[in-house]
């Protein structure tokens, strides 16, 4: 038989999605060079593991993708990589102290940067939404290749957005569970 879901659980979760499309969409509008649309998902996956990282992940991208910004829906992978990795890394080390947030980053970054990595050369060519994409194509023009242009693009942006949302759950992990009476 299914457990059946707390309500604040359940409004925790339509939280974090509302926060990745704030975030999302704040970084869009401003045409930052990170993308703030995995705060929530890693928030979920840090208080309640990796299924929890992926749903939010999931919902937010398809809301997102349906609302605002269609680029959204192609890097659905990369918010399930994000919420499983994050879930798994929180899993085995949950005290979110500032002190851990660069190898956490590191963990939780790598493996959603190889997938949005090839998303965006394959399909797009190297140009998308965000505003990385004028990153890419300064360093085209200074005769580096579409597919490596990408690449350290992607490394250093998701990176630094891993950066940010690790420190933020650093801010807020011990308030959350707290509230929601969860605890790895």
């Amino acid at each position: 038989m299914a457990r059946k879901m707390k309500p604040r659980v359940l409004v925790f979760l339509a939280l974090c999605v509302a926060l990745n499309l704030v975030g999302g969409n704040l970084a869009l509008l401003l045409r930052l060079p990170v993308y703030l649309d995995t705060l929530g998902t890693i928030l979920a996956a840090a208080c309640l593991g990796p299924w929890a990282g992926m749903l939010v992940g999931l919902t937010g991208s398809l809301v997102t993708g349906l609302t605002t910004d269609l680029f959204s829906l192609y890097y659905l992978p990369v918010q399930l990589i994000v919420g499983l990795t994050a879930g798994l890394v929180y899993r085995y080390r949950p005290q979110a102290q500032a002190k851990n947030v660069w190898w956490r980053a590191l963990a939780i970054s790598l493996p959603g940067t190889l997938i949005s990595t090839l998303i965006t050369v394959l399909l797009f060519n190297g140009i998308t939404s965000s505003g990385s994409s004028l990153l890419v194509q300064l360093l085209a023009g200074l005769g580096l290749g579409k597919t490596a242009a990408v690449f350290i693009v992607q490394v250093g942006t998701d990176y630094l957005d891993r950066v940010i949302g690790v420190a933020f759950v650093a801010a807020v992990y011990r308030v959350v569970t707290t509230r929601l009476a969860v605890h790895h």
